[in-house]
């Protein structure tokens, strides 16, 4: 069995932020291998995290972002206590997930805001473009369900690949923080204002596609 140093264990701590004894418990179950090490420190910051789910977050922090003056949001980011909220982590949360928002422009915060008559009219257009596709009905069925699904990931926050890491959604990346800040922290509620919505007007760009861009940038 591999000889856990200080040094390896302060590297680890290095790199995950997390714990001197969690990181000396880490490598021993590794025998020493500082990327597994690394993995096996992800998931049960993971873990940790899925268990404090259930606990409350009323505190946290209101962010705004607005683009060149034309695109504006308000986001609500909740952590359970006011010193998580204040920290550099947590305030870069609250600015990417408003970013987010305003590249994005996501309908709900998730599946469970979307309302039941809305998906039944999604439904009635994806069974109407798939009547003509002659399989049988059957397959019909599990292709609608397969449409609704991508869909509804498309329209929700949570589930939208991140703007600044498109490898992962907007929740990964909050459930990530929230590893790392050790709190339960959930996305509330979002706005979104664009100049002009709403009224009939010449095309002049895609603000929405800018806003995509510069955070990428």
């Amino acid at each position: 069995m591999a000889t856990i140093t200080a040094a390896m264990v302060s590297e680890l701590r290095s790199r995950t932020g997390a714990g001197m004894m969690e990181c000396k418990k880490a490598l021993t179950e590794t025998d020493g291998d500082m990327e597994k090490a690394v993995v096996t420190l992800q998931k049960m910051g993971l873990a940790a995290t899925a268990k404090r789910a259930a606990r409350v977050a009323s505190e946290g922090a209101i962010g705004a972002y607005v683009h060149m003056g034309r695109i504006g949001v308000l986001v609500e980011v909740n952590s359970e206590t006011d010193f998580s909220a204040r920290s550099e982590l947590f305030q870069q949360l609250v600015k990417d997930v408003a970013m987010h928002v305003a590249a994005s422009n996501p309908a709900y915060l998730d599946e469970s805001q979307i309302p039941q008559a809305k998906i039944d009219e999604q439904k009635s257009i994806f069974l109407s473009q798939s009547e003509s596709s002659g399989k049988p009905a059957h397959i019909v069925e599990k292709m609608i369900e397969g449409k609704l699904a991508k869909w509804k990931k498309e329209i929700c926050l949570v589930d939208q690949p991140f703007v600044k890491d498109p490898d992962k959604t907007v929740g990964q990346y909050v459930t990530e923080v929230a590893a790392q800040i050790k709190e339960n922290i959930k996305v509330r509620r979002f706005t979104r204002f664009e100049l002009g919505e709403g009224i009939e007007k010449a095309e002049k760009g895609d603000f929405a596609a800018e806003v995509a861009a510069a955070a990428k940038g």
